[in-house]
C-alpha cells in the first residue's frame, strides 16, 4: 500500500480522525466522543489507541504510516509544548512527545484554527495560493495565516488570533477575552445577533427579524437576502468591522487571498462581497482588490490541515 498519514482534530465534544494519502485524498474518516477523564490526559490515550486499532484493522504497518498530525484548541509551540488547554482541562505538556510515546509514530501538532487554515490552503478554498488568511466565523472569530505555504504560528503558537483585533473604541461591553471592542463582538455568530438586537432596539422601522422569537445569525442573513432594511444594516455593520480588521492584517502579512469559513460563512457571497467592499475602503492602495473566497472543507478542514503537518 502507498504511504499514508493520519490527521486528528481534537475538539471539546468530539475527536475527528482522517486517513489521507500524500496528495490530500481522504481515504477514510471517523469520529468519537471526547472523554475528559484522567485530568484530560485520557484524550491523548484515546486518540492514540484509536489510531493503533485502525492500523491493525486496515493491516497498516508503521513503515507505511508517515505519521500523525494533530490539531488542538490552544497554542502549540514549534517543539510541541502546550502551556495550557483550558477547554480540555489540560495544563502544561508536550503533545508531540506524549503522542510519539503512545503511538511509536512521527507526530506534529498545531493550534486547531491554524491547522484548519493549512487544510484550506492545501486542498480547500485557498488551493493554488501560497499566502492565505483564513477567518472562521462561528460562535467566536478565529483564524490562521499561511505564508509561502507554511503556517505562521508565532513564538507561542498563538498567531492568527484574528477575533481579538481591536476595532471599536466606542464599545462598552467586555469581550470574552477580557478586552473591549474586539472583532469577535461584531462578526461572530453571537456578535451578529447582538448587533441585530441593538439595531432593532434603536429603530422603530418594521423588520421581519422582529417576528422571530429567537434570532440567529442565519436568520439575520436570510432576512438581509430578502431585502429587510434592518437586517441589511446589521450585515453591513458586521462586515464593516471585519473589512477593517482584514485591512489591518493585510498591511502586515500581504496575503494572496482571504478565505472565510465557519458556520456563518454558509450565508455565502453576501459576506465575502460586503466585507471586500469595506476592506478596499480601508486598506492602502497597493493592497486593494485581494481575492475573497469561501472555505470549502467545512468541519473537515482540521483533519486535512493536521495531515498536511506531516506531509511537508
Amino acid at each position: 500500500m502507498e504511504k499514508v498519514c493520519f490527521g486528528i482534530d481534537i475538539g471539546g465534544t468530539a475527536v475527528k480522525v482522517g486517513l489521507f494519502d500524500t496528495t490530500g485524498n481522504l481515504i477514510s474518516k471517523w469520529d468519537f466522543e471526547t472523554i475528559r477523564t484522567g485530568n484530560g490526559k485520557d484524550i491523548l490515550k484515546d486518540a492514540a489507541n484509536f489510531i493503533l486499532s485502525k492500523m491493525d484493522e486496515m493491516q497498516l504497518t508503521k513503515d507505511q504510516v508517515l505519521g500523525v498530525g494533530v490539531g488542538i484548541p490552544g497554542p502549540v509551540k514549534d517543539n510541541g509544548e502546550v502551556l495550557e488547554l483550558a477547554n480540555l482541562g489540560l495544563g502544561y505538556f508536550n503533545i508531540e512527545e506524549e503522542m510519539i510515546n503512545l503511538t511509536g509514530l512521527r507526530v506534529r501538532a498545531g493550534n486547531d484554527a491554524n491547522v484548519a487554515a493549512l487544510g484550506e490552503c492545501w486542498v480547500g478554498g485557498g488551493k493554488g495560493y501560497q499566502n492565505m488568511v483564513l477567518v472562521t466565523l462561528g460562535t467566536g472569530v478565529g483564524g490562521g495565516i499561511v505564508l509561502h505555504g507554511s503556517l505562521l504560528a508565532g513564538s507561542n503558537g498563538a498567531a492568527g488570533e484574528i477575533g481579538h483585533i481591536y476595532v471599536n473604541d466606542k464599545e462598552t461591553k467586555t469581550c470574552g477575552c477580557g478586552k473591549i471592542g474586539c472583532l469577535e463582538q461584531y462578526a461572530s455568530a453571537t456578535g451578529i445577533v447582538r448587533l441585530a438586537k441593538q439595531i432593532l432596539t434603536e429603530s422603530t422601522d418594521s423588520s421581519t427579524m422582529r417576528t422571530y422569537p429567537e434570532l440567529s445569525a442565519k436568520t439575520v442573513f436570510d432576512c438581509a437576502k430578502a431585502g429587510d432594511k434592518l437586517a441589511l444594516e446589521t450585515v453591513e455593520k458586521a462586515c464593516y468591522y471585519l473589512g477593517v480588521a482584514l485591512a489591518h492584517i493585510s498591511q502586515v502579512v500581504d496575503p494572496d487571498v482571504f478565505v472565510i469559513g465557519g458556520g456563518v460563512s454558509k450565508a455565502g457571497e453576501i459576506i465575502t462581497e460586503t466585507t471586500k467592499k469595506y476592506y478596499n475602503q480601508y486598506v492602502m492602495d497597493a493592497l486593494k482588490n485581494k481575492e475573497f473566497k469561501l472555505a470549502t472543507l467545512g468541519n473537515d478542514a482540521g483533519i486535512y490541515g493536521a495531515a498536511k503537518l506531516i506531509i511537508a
